[in-house]
């Protein structure tokens, strides 16, 4: 098999504007994967009752499932359920009609909830109880102790995890394709389905990626260097 220079430099520049799908997507799925991922933190960290057994349960569940069966689960199975509910309230709405994106940012904010419970869990665990009774005995709330205190030093020891957990969310969107995102995946392999020279088209994404995934390496660097100084010393 001959490699096609041309068509794999065509394909690559005409599969830039899939890029700020892609970056889209992984900042929507982000932001639903912080806070929820905190929060199974916090709920498993303060053993909160029955609540922390379902929260441990959720993250083995989707842990323990490929990507592909939650894409499956989210982007088939969910929108037949929303619209029996639907029909059944006689509400005039079509689940069908929901962007393929919002589905995708979806389901990969909730897988990478789950990791980042994970890592929020132990860099919470890493810092010392003493840290929060001084909060309280200098007059702080647990909310102000958390803010000002905890977390701070969680996420320095945390960031270096974090940012594996989201340059492997970023790589994971390349399978939105299958659910018709036309992303960075989805715009090449339509291209290169009209002479079948997926090759080509492979390598375009690999590239794409390998640059993505740098710049997101960079800036995690850039913002753990600005939480050194909140980091735990012997």
């Amino acid at each position: 098999m001959n490699l096609d220079i041309s068509f794999a430099f065509e394909t690559l520049i005409q599969i830039i504007p899939g890029i700020p799908v892609t970056l889209g997507m992984a900042l929507g799925a982000l932001l639903i994967a912080v806070p929820l991922g905190f929060l199974l933190a916090l709920i498993r960290v303060n053993k909160i009752f029955i609540i922390d057994k379902l929260a441990a349960l959720y993250v083995s569940f989707v842990r323990g499932t490929p990507v592909v069966v939650q894409i499956f689960l989210i982007y088939s199975a969910l929108p037949a359920i929303l619209n029996q509910m639907i029909e059944a309230n006689g509400w005039q709405l079509d689940a069908y009609s929901v962007p393929p994106v919002l589905y995708a940012i979806l389901v990969f904010g909730f897988n990478t909830s789950t990791h980042l419970s994970e890592i929020f869990r132990s860099a919470l665990l890493s810092v010392p109880k003493g840290q929060k009774e001084a909060a309280y005995t200098v007059g702080l709330n647990a909310f102000q102790a958390y803010r000002r205190i905890i977390i701070p030093q969680a996420l320095a020891v945390a960031a270096p995890s974090m940012c594996t957990a989201s340059m492997n969310m970023l790589k994971n969107t390349s399978l939105a394709y299958m659910m018709a995102v036309m992303d960075i995946t989805g715009r090449a392999k339509a291209l290169a389905g009209v002479g079948y020279q997926y090759l080509e088209a492979y390598l375009d994404i690999f590239v794409m990626y390998l640059i993505l995934c740098l710049c997101v390496e960079k800036l995690f660097q850039i913002w753990e260097k600005r939480l050194l100084h909140y980091k735990i010393t012997a």
